[in-house]
């Protein structure tokens, strides 16, 4: 049995080695055929791999063995940049056994706490204890808020909790700490929201320039998300990846994803850091980013504050980045310090470690002066370490930033008194650094006059209310808008601002008309275009035709991009849970027609994705009259319920747009289409045309293919797609069938005269109104649903549900085959068959026509094959590889080798052109080669 020592030192020998085979492997030219389990090398980024996942430069870690050993706590990995020989960084894992840096404990009995490889005093120890209860407050403020209605105060039923938003409305909250990869003295903090498969982020940064793109990294490092920020004089960065893969999502959970930024084409003002998990993040109020003073440093960190409840505690959690390097003592002692204008208020001493940095605190009793400092912004906190010279980061502290609009609808739903006004209240903030709040609110559809506009506290008895701030004297009975600033937030204030506890109040004069009432709260951004500090779209009762008279209410985002798809963004209050249990939001058009009967409405859109009291989402495909409609602002947004099937509030929507017939990127693609058509060479130049029939097609055009009438052909960013024509029905008793067209036509000369023209079917207001297609569906109907840009789907089958005009779509169930190699018999196809023994080479031509040009041909290398080619696959530095076979199966390349048996034999020998030796027998000085049996094993490209 080995002993401790030696069973160390086989550990990290295990660990020298494998990291010394996985740099040869990533020396190797990297092939066009990897087994998916190797980790692939990061394209265009200096770091590390090892054990699968993927490092940065500067990144340190203690390695996983797995079971039985698990995670060598006094092995420390650390990813060291190198030069190559041209100049490019590169990174090389050096680990390292850190148990012999452990400091002697000046106490006669150590302790050893689990996941720490050194001992400690039990002084230590209850100073990492405390640090542990720091962060169960954070975890306090947040089962608090999940509690709903505190049960010593009066029952607000504005006080939303996070359970009442349900399971569609959860999310997971995440931060980085980004700093410079190379040259770059440049901090960020990134916080972001995952909703379902949709990630937002916020990011804010210091001492660099304004970055150009975000780039998202996996466990391996390669890019799997990009996007362009534009020019702007804002400090922060907005955006939304959305319809994030699964398996990246499971490694965003995992904590096994980087995001990046840079601010050039080249590694200049590049920062970077791995996005995590903090459960400090839900209760965050206040934020700092941390900088240095010296250039190209790569320290940074942040702090994430909150206040106590009823002490003027603050709590503060530090997460720090290059402030300690790998070469350091294991334990570093630092100094904490809160600062006003560089003089030093208060000071923490503690030690940190170089594997877990972060450190967490509680600043207790603070004073009126220091409480008002740190609403105005002014307060700054460092963090110091203790050698000569010392290493320091500083930031000011400010209420917490983010692209989350701050919002209120008000609902009489809602009110203290619940009532039903059919009004509507709505509300937009935005919070400064120096704590100034500006505010906007308008109410509409209320039939009394406002008296009073208020913000308060959530009320401790029924007749006692907290005023915090009146804003009446701003409000204008004539607009029925207030607007302003109010500039005495105190530290206080902006805490519950930002926890979500305080609510907009709206008095009218007359109180048996009853009150609107809305929890201020941060919605989440989504990627809404419009600017989202303008008020929105009001929607009330009153504005339905007829009015109703409804306790609920909600307010609307709505804008239109450069392809002129409408993006929508709506929030409702006020809806009782248990009656109305359906919500659906529509857009409509003809606003000015009120006694129009909406389920015979000619312009009437369906807005998906309503989730508890939200929605959100982008509608394509517009009609040119709802288009104008918009315009013209005689459109409209209703949402109704189960109560109210006709409409339960509604809101005008005015968008001005110039988008003329359909939409604005048709309209421009066919323009540009008829500009490359005069000029080949410049359509030759485009990146976008597609090549078909030895012709260039630009990006958007539609043609028919020579070989087949019957199909219609669009070229959509060098992708050819195809579909067959549908011919419509035709009512005339006699047919025709032109040779230059695929659909039949009404023969009209044998046509009676005295028939007349059959007239237009109007469709059934009680079927089904399918986005793809834009078209009526009958109850009980069946059709594949057509998806623009993609075509016809053939995998999918859906389903009218009667006059619901609901459509239930589902994948479509394959039959079991019983032959060993089955093919699609057409590229559209959707399933496989069993081949015809009969079958001929005549009945592959169309196929193999279509599949030249369609999405289903396969790229490997630089090269492209048709379905069905076959080739040997040839690798750089290796050349062609004749012992392995290539084909193309409908878009996907499989290749197979042959895998050599094991011999027995002593004499072998490989004969040229074989992939596999031989045996040789020698029988009368005469040689033998026995042959042995080849096997398959395969690959996808």
């Amino acid at each position: 049995m080995l002993g401790p020592r030696a069973l160390l030192r086989t550990v990290l020998c295990a660990l020298s080695c494998a990291s010394w085979l996985l740099a040869q492997r990533l020396k190797s030219p990297a092939l066009p055929i990897q087994s998916e389990r190797e980790p692939l090398p990061s394209k265009g980024l200096s770091g590390c791999s090892f054990g699968g996942r993927f490092y940065s430069l500067d990144d340190t870690w203690h390695p996983d063995l797995g079971e039985p050993f698990g995670i060598m706590h006094c092995v420390q990995c650390f990813c060291e940049s190198q030069k190559g020989r041209r100049g490019k960084v590169l990174g090389k894992v050096n680990c390292r056994n850190i148990k012999q840096d452990c400091p002697d404990p000046d106490c006669e009995d150590p302790v050893l706490l689990p996941g720490d490889c050194c001992k400690t005093c039990p002084q230590d120890a209850v100073e990492k204890k405390q640090t542990e209860a720091v962060l169960e407050t954070f975890d306090y403020f947040h089962e608090k808020s999940k509690e709903g209605d505190l049960h010593k105060s009066y029952n607000d039923r504005s006080y939303l909790s996070s359970e009442d938003l349900g399971p569609a409305e959860s999310r997971t909250d995440f931060v980085a700490v980004l700093t410079g990869v190379t040259d770059s003295s440049g901090v960020a903090r990134a916080r972001f929201a995952l909703t379902r498969t949709s990630l937002a982020f916020s990011i804010t940064y210091k001492r660099m320039s304004r970055p150009n793109k975000i780039v998202f990294l996996d466990s391996e490092g390669n890019a799997v998300f990009e996007q362009k920020i534009p020019k702007g004089q804002s400090d922060m960065v907005c955006g939304v990846w959305k319809n994030v893969a699964k398996p990246l999502l499971r490694q965003l959970q995992a904590e096994q994803m980087q995001v990046g930024m840079s601010a050039s084409a080249g590694r200049r003002d590049e920062t970077r850091g791995k996005i995590i998990k903090h459960r400090a993040l839900f209760a965050e109020t206040f934020s700092s980013i941390l900088t240095s003073e010296e250039a190209n440093s790569g320290m940074g960190g942040i702090a994430m504050l909150t206040m106590s409840d009823a002490e003027n505690n603050l709590h503060f959690i530090l997460l720090l980045q290059g402030l300690i390097k790998s070469k350091d003592p294991l334990v570093v002692p630092i100094r904490v310090q809160l600062m006003y204008r560089h003089h030093v208020l208060r000071e923490i001493r503690a030690n940190i470690t170089s594997h877990n940095p972060d450190f967490a605190e509680v600043l207790t009793n603070l004073n009126s002066r220091e409480l008002f400092w740190l609403s105005r912004g002014q307060l700054e906190i460092a963090v110091a370490t203790e050698e000569q010279p010392p290493k320091k980061i500083s930031g000011f502290i400010a209420g917490r930033k983010s692209c989350d609009t701050i919002q209120s609808v008000m609902s009489s739903g809602e009110a203290l008194t619940p009532g039903k006004t059919g009004g509507v209240g709505s509300a937009v903030f935005y919070l400064h650094d120096n704590g100034t709040l500006d505010f906007q609110v308008q109410v509409a559809g209320l039939s009394s006059d406002v008296v009073g506009v208020t913000i308060e506290l959530k009320p401790r008895r029924r007749n006692k209310r907290s005023v915090l701030y009146d804003l009446t004297p701003e409000y204008s009975r004539t607009s029925g808008q207030a607007a302003g600033s109010w500039s005495r937030l105190e530290a206080r204030h902006i805490h519950m601002l930002l926890q979500n506890e305080l609510f907009v109040n709206v008095a009218t004069m007359h109180s048996l008309e009853g009150e609107l009432r809305g929890q201020i709260r941060a919605l989440h951004y989504s990627g809404l275009e419009a600017p989202r500090h303008e008020l929105p779209t009001p929607l009330a009762g009153q504005f339905v035709s007829p009015p109703v008279r409804t306790g609920s209410s909600g307010h609307a985002w709505v804008s239109l991009d450069k392809q002129c798809h409408l993006h929508y963004e709506i929030v409702v209050s006020g809806l009782s849970k248990t009656d109305d249990v359906t919500v659906n939001a529509h857009l409509h058009g003809l606003a000015e027609i009120v006694e129009l009967d909406d389920s015979s409405t000619p312009h009437k859109r369906l807005l998906t994705g309503f989730y508890g009291s939200q929605a959100q989402g982008v509608l394509k495909d517009i009609s040119s009259e709802l288009l104008t409609h918009l315009d013209q602002g005689t459109a409209y947004i209703q949402v109704s319920t189960k109560l109210n099937p006709r409409g339960e509030i509604r809101g005008r929507v005015h968008v001005p747009n110039s988008c003329g017939f359909g939409t604005r990127d048709e309209a421009e693609e066919a323009d540009l289409d008829d500009l490359l058509a005069k000029d080949p060479e410049e359509l030759k130049k485009d990146p976008n045309t597609c090549f078909f029939e030895n012709q260039h097609k630009a990006h958007g055009a539609r043609w028919t293919p020579n070989y087949d009438r019957c199909f219609s052909c669009s070229c959509q960013k060098r992708t050819v797609i195809c579909d067959p024509v549908i011919c419509p029905a035709l009512t005339c008793s006699r047919t025709v069938q032109p040779e230059d067209q695929c659909c039949p036509v009404c023969d009209e000369r044998k046509e009676p005269k005295d028939m007349k023209a059959p007239e237009k079917v109007e469709e059934n207001p009680e079927g089904c109104y399918f986005e793809g297609d834009q078209k009526m569906h009958a109850p009980g109907t069946t059709w594949h649903p057509f998806v623009p840009p993609f075509g016809y789907i053939k995998c999918a089958i859906c389903t009218c549900k009667g006059s619901t005009g609901e459509v239930h779509c589902e994948k479509v169930t394959c039959p079991l085959l019983t032959c060993s190699h089955p093919v699609r018999r057409n590229p559209s196809d959707c399933c496989k068959e069993c081949p015809e023994e009969d079958r001929g080479a005549p009945g592959l031509e169309h196929g193999d026509m279509m599949q030249a040009d369609s999405p289903r041909h396969c790229k490997f290398g630089k090269n492209f094959y048709q379905n069905s080619e076959t080739w040997h696959p040839w690798v750089p530095m290796v050349g062609e590889m004749k012992c392995i076979n290539c084909w193309c199966d409908h878009g996907v390349t499989k290749c197979q080798r042959k895998q050599c048996p094991t011999l027995t034999c002593s004499n072998m020998t490989r004969t040229d052109g074989s992939c596999c030796p031989e045996c040789i027998d020698v029988i009368d000085g005469a040689e033998l080669t026995a042959k042995a049996p080849d096997k398959k094993r395969t690959w996808r490209h």
